[in-house]
Order: structure tokens, then C-alpha cells, then sequence
């Protein structure tokens, strides 16, 4: 009985809350409703010492931020210092304006894919994937191909009516395509964790001109994933879907 009061009463001040927050309005929340709090984590390219620690604060004003207060900096060697950071910001925006990209599908389980490539494709479906460019981080593609998949979940290999190809790390984009034409693919999966100098971008793109110049972007489905992609930036760059965090 003092259990359910209690969560009773959690509930009660949960909808309180929520129904003082004006989503016309939202900015960052730190220890009260709207007080912009925001915590940032960045490097530049000076020694650690106060100078230092000023010019963190100089580049938080100038984005900005109000009140800006270093809370921990870090020589990290060789004239560079790592900074967490707080400050308020003093914009807001209009959430209940936001569209944002979706991928609009049904989501099915195990059995129900299955089903339904049985019932309506009756044939099997060839999926390759690959890491591609010179990323050699394997675990996404791999919890996706490989048969006892990730978290419960099976991978494509173990899925009945699937013909699932899991080439590895470090596939050039010629290699994944060559081996699509090669198995009549219906679909292509790309990994891409590697971004720094935005490099994913550059081998995404570069991956479509060339299913482009031989004649096939339009029959397979072309689906990148990683820690910096979106359904957005994917649809962008000439993908038919995209997944990040």
C-alpha cells in the first residue's frame, strides 16, 4: 500500500512537471526549469595554465553561452588542454515545430520476417555487408549479419529465406559492389564508425556515384549505420535508410 502511494505521488509531481514546461519554448535544463545550464567538453590547441582556462571561457561567450565557468581542465601534452565546461544559454526553441526524418516502417520480429519473405517475396532475399574504406570496426556489422546477432536478437544469418553476406572490415567500395553484382543482391549494408575529418561522408558518397555509374542504385536498397549517421544525412547522401545511436 506505501508502495503504490508512494508512485502515486511520483506520478502526481511527474505530470505537474510536465505540464509547466511551455514547448514553444524549450532550453537546456541544469538544476531548474529553464536556467539554459548546459555542460560542454572540448579541446584547444594552448598549454594548460589560466591563460588557457580564460580563452575556454572567451570561446563559451562567444557561442553564446552566459556565465561560462571552467570546472576541469587537463594538460593533455605537447600544448594542448582538454576543458569541461558550464554555462547558460539563453536560446530556446519551438519543439511542438520540429519535423524530424523517420524511417517509416513496420517493425517485425524473427518469425514475422520470415512469414512475411515466405509469403510475399517466396524467394530468398541476398543482403551483403561490409565495413567499409579503411574502417576496421566490425561489431556493428557483425551484431546485424552474424547468426547469434546482439542482445537477444538474431542476426540475418540465421533467418530462414535470407542469404546474408557479412564481408568484414576494411571492403573498399569496388569489392562491395563487385560482390553485389556478383550475388544479384537486393539490399547492401554499410558500416561506416570511422568519421574523423568526416571521412564516412566522403566513402558514403563515393559509394553511390559508383553503384550509380554502373547502372545499379536502382535495385538494390542502400542502407548505411554508425555512431555519426542519421535517416536524414543517409537520405541526403543518396541512401534509402540510415541508423545511428
Amino acid at each position: 500500500m506505501e508502495h503504490a502511494r508512494e508512485h502515486a505521488q511520483i506520478s502526481k509531481a511527474s505530470a505537474v512537471a510536465s505540464s509547466a514546461v511551455d514547448l514553444t519554448a524549450i532550453k537546456p535544463y541544469g538544476d531548474t526549469l529553464n536556467d539554459g545550464m548546459m555542460q560542454l567538453s572540448f579541446t584547444l590547441p594552448v598549454p594548460a595554465g589560466d591563460e588557457a582556462n580564460e580563452a575556454a571561457k572567451m570561446i563559451a561567450k562567444k557561442m553564446g553561452l552566459e556565465e561560462p565557468s571552467v570546472v576541469y581542465s587537463s594538460d593533455l601534452g605537447i600544448g594542448y588542454t582538454f576543458f569541461i565546461l558550464y554555462g547558460k544559454c539563453q536560446h530556446t526553441i519551438d519543439y511542438t515545430a520540429i519535423k524530424a526524418a523517420k524511417v517509416d516502417i513496420d517493425v517485425m520480429d524473427h518469425q514475422q520476417c520470415e512469414k512475411f519473405i515466405a509469403e510475399n517475396i517466396k524467394r530468398d532475399v541476398v543482403i551483403v555487408g561490409a565495413c567499409t574504406g579503411t574502417d576496421a570496426h566490425t561489431v556493428g556489422i557483425d551484431a546485424i549479419m552474424n547468426m547469434k546477432g546482439y542482445h537477444g536478437h538474431f542476426g540475418l544469418e540465421r533467418y530462414k529465406g535470407i542469404i546474408a553476406i557479412n564481408m568484414g572490415s576494411q571492403v573498399s567500395n569496388e569489392e562491395l559492389i563487385a560482390k553485389a553484382i556478383e550475388i544479384n543482391a537486393d539490399a547492401i549494408l554499410v558500416s561506416q564508425i570511422v568519421t574523423q575529418k568526416d571521412i564516412h561522408i566522403t566513402n558514403l558518397t563515393n559509394l553511390v556515384e559508383l553503384l550509380e555509374a554502373e547502372g545499379i542504385r536502382d535495385r538494390v536498397i542502400l542502407v548505411c549505420g554508425g555512431p555519426r549517421i542519421s535517416h536524414e544525412i543517409a537520405q541526403e547522401l543518396g541512401y534509402d535508410a540510415g541508423f545511428g545511436p
